[in-house]
C-alpha cells in the first residue's frame, strides 16, 4: 500500500513557509498501515503539476495533493484537475452554503463573488467537507488511483484528514499493519550508541528494521516492522526492544515517540506535585517555550526570566554585580545565582539556568565561543556544569537546551 503527497505552492520552494502539511500527512498515512513513497513540492504551474500527477499515478494508489485550491488566479489546481480528467466545474450547492454560512457566522466582510468561485467542484469528484475553511477537499479516481486534493492551510488540511481522508482510506483498503517503537535515548552520541548495541542489532529478526533518529544531544532508536498480523508484530517489536534495557538503560528515558524529555519532565512533577522555573540568558526563553508547549505545563511550570543582557541579571534576577565583576557573566558561580534566585522569585521547588557564549561574537564574556553553564537547583542543593557546545550558534542554543532538560531529569528523580 503506497501513497504519495504532491504541495503545490511557490511560498515552500523559495523557502517562505515551511512544508508541515507533508510531515502530519505522512504519519496519519503511517498509523493506518500506508507507506509513503515520494514528497514532491512544485511551483504553482499548469504543466508541472500534470507531470507530477502522470508520473505519481504510475507509481502509487493513493496521491495526497495540497494547496493552489483558493479563490485566486494563482490557485490553479481545480482547473487543472479538470485538465488531467477531462472534466469541467461546476457550482455545488451544499459547498456553496457551506460558505455563505462561514461568512454570515464568523467573517465581518461581505462575501464576494470571488468567495463563491470556492463552490465550483469538477463534476467527477467526490467533494469532503471542510468545516474550517471555505475549500472543499475533493477525492478523484484514474486507473485504479485515489488522488485526493486538500487545502494548504494546515488547520483545514488536518481536519480534512482526520474526518473524510483516512476514513475512505480504510474503508477502500486493504492494507498491511505498521508497527513502530521508538526508545529515545540521551546523552551519547549515534556511533557510541552503535557500538554498545552492534551484537543485538546484527540479530535482530529479518522483518525487524531499525533507524537512528540523532539529534542535538538526543538519539532515537525506532524499530519497525510491517505485515499482515498486528498481534504477531507487536510482540516482536516489544520483545527487542526490551533487549536494549541491560545494554544501553542508562541513557534511555522513554518509549513513545511524542512523549519526548520535557513531556516526560513535566509527568514526573505533575506526579511529585513539584514545580519548576528557568533563567535563560544565551537560550532566549526556548527552555520554557518547549516546556509550555505540552498542554497542561501551567500544573507545574511557574514561569521563566529571559535575563539576555549582563544588566538584567543584575537589576532583574537579583545576581550580585561583584559576583559578575570577578567571575564574568558565563561562569558557574553566576549561573549558579541565576537558578537560586529565579527559584526563589518564583517559589517554585526546581529551577534551571542557562549562560553562555552562542557567538560568533563574545559578548559580556572572554570565554571562547560555544562555553555555556547549566545550572540546577533542587530543593536540597544547587549545582552548575560547564559544557563546550561547538562553535555553530543554533546548534550550541538547542544542544544546550537538551542538555538542561537532561540534567533535570536525572536530579527530579532523586526526590
Amino acid at each position: 500500500m503506497q501513497a504519495e503527497i504532491i504541495t503545490i505552492g511557490d511560498e515552500i520552494l523559495i523557502g517562505q513557509i515551511v512544508d508541515s502539511n507533508s510531515a502530519f500527512i505522512a504519519k496519519e498515512l503511517n498509523k493506518i498501515g500506508v507507506s509513503v513513497y515520494q514528497i514532491t513540492s512544485i511551483q504553482d504551474d499548469k504543466q508541472h503539476i500534470l507531470n507530477a500527477l502522470q508520473e505519481s499515478n504510475r507509481r502509487s494508489q493513493v496521491v495526497i495533493i495540497t494547496g493552489g485550491l483558493g479563490p485566486t488566479k494563482d490557485d490553479i489546481t481545480k482547473h487543472t484537475l479538470c485538465h488531467y480528467f477531462e472534466d469541467t466545474l461546476k457550482q455545488n450547492k451544499t459547498v456553496l452554503s457551506h460558505i455563505e454560512m462561514l461568512f454570515k457566522k464568523f467573517v465581518s466582510t461581505p462575501i464576494s463573488d470571488l468567495n463563491r468561485l470556492q463552490a465550483l467542484v469538477p463534476t467527477k469528484a467526490e467533494v469532503l467537507h471542510n468545516s474550517f475553511g471555505t475549500a472543499p477537499g475533493l477525492w478523484m479516481e484514474k486507473d485504479g488511483t485515489s488522488f485526493i486534493s486538500l487545502p494548504g492551510v494546515p488547520f483545514e488540511m488536518k481536519g480534512l484528514i482526520t474526518n473524510e481522508v483516512l476514513p475512505r482510506i480504510i474503508e477502500k483498503y486493504e492494507r498491511p499493519h505498521i508497527i513502530h517503537k521508538t526508545i529515545m535515548t540521551y546523552g551519547l552520541g549515534e556511533s557510541a550508541i552503535a557500538m554498545k548495541i552492534e551484537n543485538w542489532e546484527n540479530n535482530l529478526p529479518e522483518e525487524i528494521k531499525l533507524a537512528y533518529l540523532p539529534s542535538l544531544g538526543r538519539v532515537r532508536l525506532r524499530l519497525t516492522a510491517k505485515g499482515k498480523n498486528k498481534e504477531q508484530l507487536q510482540t516482536r517489536v516489544n520483545n527487542e526492544a526490551k533487549k536494549l534495557y541491560p545494554l544501553i538503560g542508562d541513557i534511555i528515558y522513554g518509549e513513545e515517540e511524542d512523549d519526548n524529555l520535557e513531556a516526560v519532565i513535566g509527568k514526573m512533577l505533575t506526579q511529585k506535585q513539584m514545580t519548576l522555573a528557568s533563567a535563560e540568558s544565551f537560550t532566549g526563553g526556548k527552555i520554557a517555550e518547549q516546556l509550555t508547549a505540552i498542554s497542561g505545563a501551567s500544573k507545574y511550570f511557574k514561569g521563566t526570566v529571559v535575563s539576555y543582557s549582563t544588566e538584567s541579571k543584575i537589576n532583574v534576577l537579583g545576581v550580585d554585580e561583584n559576583l559578575v565583576k570577578e567571575h564574568s557573566v558565563v561562569s558557574e558561580e553566576v549561573a549558579v545565582a541565576m537558578a537560586k534566585n529565579v527559584k526563589q522569585i518564583l517559589n517554585s521547588d526546581f529551577a534551571v539556568a542557562t549562560t553562555g557564549n552562542a557567538g560568533p561574537t563574545k559578548g559580556d564574556s572572554e570565554e571562547p565561543v560555544g562555553t555555556v553553564f547549566i545550572a540546577i537547583s533542587t530543593p536540597e542543593l544547587t549545582f552548575a556544569q560547564k559544557f563546550t557546545m561547538g562553535n555553530h550558534r543554533e546548534r550550541i542554543v538547542q544542544k544546550s537546551v537538551n542538555k538542561a532538560f537532561e540534567m533535570l531529569q536525572k536530579e527530579i528523580l532523586k526526590f
